[in-house]
């Protein structure tokens, strides 16, 4: 079921076009990701849902009442600040409270509700603890159970990781999948990066330049980007321009490249590097660069007539050296052909 309706909203700041018509439904129950560079739209897209900043055109339903005259603190959703913005004074037990506290709860109401969020997000042992004396992913913890003790339709979370170093950030990215499950609260969370969108949400929403590019889940945006853009953004790629033809890309330089279709005129193939093997029929190279990253090899392969270096990845140990002349190729299903 549709729990929030976003329709052509649109949004100006003086001559910048920070919205321009985006429209998306986020299910109830789903976690849901805007992911985009910094400047696409993201950040004002949250601030409206939430009901700081307003729309020019357009209209925000959530379950099928309209938002867009609804103050901020009348709406059933929370917003987590990407500083997480906790009371330095208080200790955590009383930042988790406060919300509650100005709703004018029963005090044994708060310290029930207090007590099990506490408890469901590890933090029991530190509740009266200031946040000063805890841990970056204890205080994202901490911020993240004051906005769910108040038992929001919906939480926004705004990169609500940005501030951890990268281990922790992956212990959290799997901690808050799992959190948000266990809750049933949908969350709608903005982000540039995209490991964290890929590894976090059910479905993502790939903005640019204030406009949806492609909303699908991660596996489909990763394998069957629908522009350009998508495909770039979305992990490493190898492009090679050209005509979309049946079943691939007619190019000067190359001739036929396999590849799924579903576009017409100019185009742009794209292959991932993992998709790229060393022993194809397709292209001839010579490496230019071998990196080992432990459990995988990055090789770089100059290809005549082509502007950029062939990105191939394998598993395990590089069984290629620079200068080495190799051929490359690909299946025509991992490939896929977008609008150039």
């Amino acid at each position: 079921m549709t729990l929030l309706s976003i329709n052509g909203v649109r949004r100006k700041f003086g001559d910048v076009t920070a919205l321009d018509g985006v429209s998306l439904d986020i299910a109830e129950g789903e976690f849901f990701a805007l992911l985009g560079p910094s400047g696409c739209g993201k950040t004002t897209l949250l601030r409206i849902l939430a009901g700081f900043e307003t729309l020019d055109e357009g209209t925000v339903t959530l379950a099928g009442d309209d938002l867009t005259k609804v103050p901020a603190h009348r709406r059933p959703i929370n917003l987590m600040f990407q500083s997480y913005a906790l009371f330095p004074h208080l200790s955590v037990a009383a930042n988790i409270a406060y919300g509650l506290q100005r709703e004018g709860l029963p005090k044994g109401v708060i310290k029930q509700r207090v007590d099990e969020v506490l408890e469901r997000v590890g933090l029991a042992h530190a509740a009266k603890r200031r946040p000063q004396q805890l841990s970056g992913g204890q205080r994202q913890r901490v911020a993240l159970a004051r906005a769910i003790v108040k038992r929001p339709r919906l939480l926004l979370l705004d990169e609500p990781l940005s501030a951890l170093d990268r281990k922790v950030r992956a212990e959290m990215q799997l901690w808050l999948k799992q959190l948000q499950h266990e809750v049933g609260i949908t969350f709608v969370v903005v982000t540039h990066d995209q490991e964290e969108a890929m590894s976090m949400a059910d479905r993502i929403a790939v903005l640019n330049h204030g406009a949806v590019e492609q909303i699908a889940d991660p596996v489909t945006l990763y394998g069957s980007p629908a522009t350009h853009f998508v495909a770039d953004f979305i992990g490493a790629n190898n492009f090679f321009s050209g005509t979309a033809v049946d079943d691939g890309l007619s190019t000067e330089v190359f001739g036929f490249l396999p590849a799924r279709g579903g576009v017409t005129g100019p185009a742009l193939l794209a292959v991932r590097p993992e998709q790229v093997s060393l022993t194809g029929d397709l292209l001839t190279g010579r490496v230019l660069d071998v990196s080992f990253y432990g459990g995988l090899s990055r090789v770089a392969v100059l290809v005549a007539g082509h502007d950029t270096p062939v990105l191939v990845h394998q598993h395990g140990a590089p069984r290629v050296a620079a200068g080495d002349a190799v051929k490359l190729g690909w299946a025509a299903e991992d490939a896929v052909v977008v609008r150039a």
